[in-house]
Order: C-alpha cells, then sequence, then structure tokens
C-alpha cells in the first residue's frame, strides 16, 4: 500500500469529506484544519504507514462523526458541516 505526503494525505481526508458527505469545500477545509490545530494528526506526520487511502477514509468518516457529536451535544441544527451534508453512498474506501 503507497503512502502520501502529509499534505498529500491531509488534502486527500479533505477531498473525501466533500464527496462521502457533499460537505462544501470550506466546510471540510475547517473539519481538517480544526483537527490538525486540536492534534489529531500528530502521528500521521510521524508516521508514513498512517498515510494510506484506506486510513484517510477511516479519519473522514471519524471526524465528521465527531464534529456531528459535538453539534448533537450543544443541540444545534446550525452547524455548518452537519446542516449542509447528507451521505451520498456507503463509506467503504480501497484504493
Amino acid at each position: 500500500m503507497s503512502t502520501m505526503t502529509y499534505e498529500e494525505y491531509l488534502d486527500e481526508v479533505t477531498t473525501l469529506l466533500t464527496e462521502l458527505y457533499e460537505l462544501e469545500d470550506s466546510a471540510a477545509i475547517k473539519l481538517v484544519v480544526d483537527a490538525q490545530d486540536d492534534g489529531y494528526f500528530i502521528k500521521h506526520d510521524e508516521v508514513d504507514d498512517l498515510r494510506t487511502a484506506v486510513q484517510a477514509g477511516k479519519d473522514a468518516v471519524a471526524l465528521y462523526e465527531q464534529i456531528k457529536t459535538r453539534c448533537r451535544r450543544r443541540k444545534s441544527s446550525s452547524c455548518a458541516c452537519v446542516k449542509r451534508s447528507r451521505v451520498k453512498r456507503p463509506v467503504a474506501i480501497s484504493r
């Protein structure tokens, strides 16, 4: 399984968020940048084997689920990420 650079990996996670959940680019980018700020991707920067297409799919799903959970806890239907998204297809990433 081939690995990506750290930047390519973050781009892949962002792209998957837009494709899987129909997020606007700005919302997907914000999710990834916020996750970076929270330290979510530190290990991905250090361990090459964590930067694969399969892992990008897992991380896209995990990030989306996290934001959905946060919005539910706040009882906020105005969260841009959740409000504007619909799952387009089953989440099965294998490249």
